[in-house]
């Protein structure tokens, strides 16, 4: 009895032993904590800080600068090929290219046949005259005068001269007016005008196409569509039949429609000039503009962003060496922490933060940075900057996932130290 009495009484008093003994309560390390510490560990050297950050800067900066000027550069891209290139459809004959026997290659009414499609503002054929093989003998004096050249000469209908687009310096374009009658009339460019001695157009000045008299009525300074005949005399289709016959090669038809109707025109025009054999005829529409962006800005982008992400290894690499100091320089502060308590994923924590802080920080900057060159690109060409909100929200990420990578070894190099070890330094 006595036994069971002290056997319960043993048991009692270590039950209260065992409540009296104080717990241990494990360290920890709030997120307040590792922030502070981490700005600490930052601004305790700052000039350095910034010496540090500054790859990534450079890094990040030029990352948004290369993503918002080729946005910037995209959006003038599409606003111009709208504005030009997506409003231009050109026809050509593919069954003569073919040497098949396929008749005219466009009707004589294809101008106006065209045109009154919905969508068409300009529309007309075009041929390089070649009555004996080559370029015609062009010369601005009478016949027997020696000094002939050899220069271009395209026939082409009112439409086909409207739709170029020219934009005049002297007299006027020829119209339906003069085709109709077959009037010889020419329209030269201030260079070949240059060439042939054409200065004024005061005096009716005349050239002469294999001995065919053509009144000069206009000269032109630049077109829109078709530089190639800046290098010709532009004389009336119709005047060139009737001298030297229907065109033989090259006829060409040369459509200027409205905004976004090009390719519904493209897709329609084979039919209303050939609507017994339309695979004759090859009507190219504008390229995709999307295409065109591409291929403009591609080789532009590769260069760059691998110019950034050079910056950026940079960067990491100098945020992994001072990080990597650091931890050397702080090695009795790291061993006192780990004696009082800190565990080896708090000293992790603690240099992954400040790497990152250092991160964050040049992302910050170059974002700032990167930004400000953008628009002041934009203003100097006079364009509209244009930086995605995704580029800047992703662009200080970038900055921080390259700190915190940079300083993984640093960090578990410092996590490695004995406390002993440590403070015996």
């Amino acid at each position: 009895m006595s036994d069971r009495r002290t056997g319960a009484a043993l048991r009692s008093a270590l039950r209260r032993k065992r409540t009296r003994t104080p717990r241990i309560t494990p360290s920890s390390f709030s997120p307040r904590d590792l922030l502070s510490e981490a700005l600490a560990g930052v601004l305790q050297r700052p000039a350095r800080s910034v010496l540090t950050a500054l790859g990534t800067v450079l890094g990040v900066g030029t990352f948004v600068a290369v993503l918002g000027l080729t946005a910037t550069a995209s959006s003038q891209i599409d606003s111009r090929f709208s504005l030009l290139t997506a409003t231009e459809v050109t026809v050509g004959d593919v069954a003569r290219e073919k040497d098949e026997f396929a008749g005219p290659a466009f009707p004589d009414d294809a101008g106006p046949r065209v045109e009154k499609l919905g969508g068409v503002r300009h529309a007309g054929v075009f041929w390089p005259v070649r009555p004996t093989g080559g370029s015609p003998d062009v010369r601005s004096s009478p016949v027997g005068d020696s000094t002939g050249q050899k220069i271009d000469v395209v026939a082409a209908s009112p439409g086909a001269v409207q739709a170029a687009e020219p934009r005049l310096a002297q007299g006027r374009l020829y119209d339906t007016y003069h085709a109709a009658d077959g009037l010889q009339v020419a329209v030269v460019s201030r260079g070949i005008a240059a060439r042939l001695g054409i200065s004024t157009l005061e005096t009716a000045p005349a050239v002469f196409i294999d001995d065919q008299p053509f009144t000069v009525i206009g000269i032109i300074d630049d077109v829109r569509r078709k530089p190639e005949v800046l290098m010709s005399v532009i004389v009336p289709d119709t005047a060139a039949r009737r001298l030297w016959g229907p065109p033989t090669e090259g006829a060409q038809m040369l459509i200027a429609t409205d905004v976004g109707a090009a390719r519904q025109i493209a897709s329609e025009v084979p039919t209303a000039l050939r609507p017994d054999h339309p695979e004759y005829l090859k009507a190219v529409p504008p390229p995709d503009p999307r295409a065109l962006r591409s291929s403009v800005t591609s080789d532009l982008d590769q260069l760059f962003l691998l110019l950034a992400a050079i910056c950026l290894v940079i960067g990491a690499v100098g945020i992994a060496n001072t990080t990597l100091v650091a931890v050397l320089e702080r090695t009795g502060e790291i061993g006192l922490r780990r004696a009082l308590g800190a565990r080896g994923r708090h000293v992790t924590a603690q240099f992954l933060a400040e790497s990152g802080a250092l991160g964050t920080l040049g992302g910050l900057v170059g974002t700032s940075i990167g930004t400000i060159a953008v628009v002041a690109v934009a203003v100097v060409r006079d364009w509209t900057p244009v930086v995605h909100t995704a580029t800047v929200a992703a662009a200080p990420a970038i900055g921080l996932l390259t700190g915190v990578l940079a300083g993984i070894y640093p960090a578990w190099r410092a996590a490695r130290i004995q406390p002993v070890e440590a403070l015996r330094r």
